[in-house]
């Protein structure tokens, strides 16, 4: 009798399924329209914030292509120490946006790549101990940051809804009605479709919207034929990175918020797809999250961090394999060496940008709220903790020029609404809850929030 070989289809791990290439292309590309609206908003905001011209606009968002497919096949397919081997999509981080218009509206773009290589570095030195500093980042933290990153990015989309600063019809009824009809458009393709189109709503209104805006000659598609159709993105195009200490001191923030944000996405995965995660392997991620990061300034791109979303998208569609997503990677790699598609996106018009925006960035903080959700604010100080930072946080909107008259350093720092935040609510939390010397169960008033009938939460005196 002849005895067959085990079935190599099936093999040890679930991530390491290998599926034909038709199969491979369709659902990787699946995987970067979910993210492409995403990878391409920061470097539309920073560049816009920092005074670029469109076509450096355009450099920024092949640069940012580019970077997230070289990161997402390094964390996908990993070399040595570096990748957790996972179906993880990396792409440009949200969580740095607000930073880097902070540390790009007093010095340009070049302190804020020499702010990423030094924090990226310091990423990539503390991966191996990060998962004994996760504790210091609870969703009390998390969730308060992530609620600001949303909060901060919302005046942007509004500037962008008018016009954007500087044009000659600011804030006319046109601009503004051409962001409501992008906005609807999102909503309507949300509400009556469901699955793969409802999730590509955002891309798909951003679409829709240009088109309409074409129709009324309101898109200048002038300048898309200028320059190269295929290009490497240049090393260093905007000259040798500068290097400021309180920029340094404020991404250094941002980045263990992205790494905390990694850890959380690498931990989800590893339950959904169901493979073993341990700290090794948490530790391989993050290097590669790190790694990429530090090197993405030399090519013009920006900080990156897994997707999220994409994690959902596995969850969904059920397809845990790691070569899918590498496929995605190798698509937005490519997509990173044609220039043309960064002048494209760069000729959107601010209306319709900021449309999208206000769902995208608005989905932001929502997003931090689901996670302060989570929370249990009861017979303790979290209420607090949640309140003072964000507060701190939304200063550098409601009042820019707060910290004006405070030393460079300080400045920097607190310009930045999810730096703010983040100090604050690190500190809070780790003097109100890692530090328990003189806890008491009636901390205060605000410990927790009455419920819907008036009546004071248990365990608290009401005075």
């Amino acid at each position: 009798m002849t005895t067959h070989p085990p079935d190599s289809a099936a093999p040890a791990r679930p991530e390491d399924e290998k599926l034909p290439f038709g199969r491979l292309l369709v659902y990787g590309l699946q995987h970067i329209l979910t993210m492409y609206g995403g990878v391409i908003a920061p470097p539309l905001v920073v560049g816009t914030a920092a005074g670029l011209s469109a076509t450096d606009v355009g450099l920024l968002v092949t640069a940012g292509l580019f970077v997230s497919g070289f990161a997402t096949i390094l964390q996908t397919i990993g070399i040595g120490p570096f990748g957790a081997k996972l179906p993880i999509v990396q792409g440009l981080s949200f969580a740095s946006v607000s930073t880097m218009v902070a540390i790009g509206n007093q010095g340009g773009v070049r302190p804020i790549f020499g702010a990423i290589i030094v924090a990226g570095l310091i990423g990539l030195a503390i991966a191996p101990v990060f998962a004994r500093l996760v504790r210091y980042f609870p969703p009390v933290v998390t969730g308060t940051i992530i609620t600001v990153v949303g909060l901060s990015l919302l005046p942007v989309t509004f500037t962008w809804a008018q016009g954007g600063q500087g044009a000659k019809d600011f804030g006319s009824m046109a601009n503004i009605g051409l962001a409501g009809l992008t906005v609807l458009i999102i909503l309507v393709i949300s509400r009556v479709f469901q699955g793969a189109i409802s999730r590509l709503s955002i891309l798909i209104g951003i679409v829709l919207g240009t088109a309409v805006a074409a129709v009324l000659g309101r898109v200048d598609f002038s300048k898309v034929g200028d320059g190269p159709f295929f290009a490497v993105p240049p090393i260093l195009h905007w000259g040798t990175p500068t290097f400021q200490i309180g920029a340094i001191v404020s991404m250094t923030i941002v980045i263990l918020v992205i790494m905390t944000e990694t850890t959380a996405d690498i931990l989800a995965i590893g339950e959904i797809v169901g493979t073993p995660v341990d700290r090794r392997r948490v530790a391989d991620g993050l290097r590669a999250d790190m790694a990429s990061t530090a090197v993405a300034p030399l090519f013009g791109a920006f900080p990156c961090s897994a997707f999220a979303q994409n994690v959902g998208l596995v969850a969904l569609t059920g397809i845990k394999s790691r070569y899918v997503v590498a496929m995605g990677g190798v698509i937005l790699g490519l997509l990173g060496l044609l220039p043309v598609v960064g002048r494209v996106v760069a000729a959107i018009p601010y209306p319709v940008l900021g449309g999208a925006g206000l769902v995208l960035f608005g989905s932001v903080a929502a997003s931090g709220i689901r996670t302060l959700s989570r929370v249990n604010y009861d017979g303790n100080l979290n209420m607090v903790i949640v309140a003072t930072a964000i507060g701190m946080g939304l200063v550098p909107v409601a009042a820019p020029k707060f910290w004006d008259e405070f030393p460079t350093t300080v400045g920097t720092i607190m310009h930045s609404g999810i730096c703010a935040a983040a100090v604050v609510a690190v500190v809070l939390n780790v003097l109100f809850n890692e530090v328990k010397a003189g806890n008491r169960a009636d901390v205060s008033v605000f410990a927790a929030a009455p419920d819907e009938r008036g009546n004071s939460p248990a365990g608290a005196d009401e005075k």
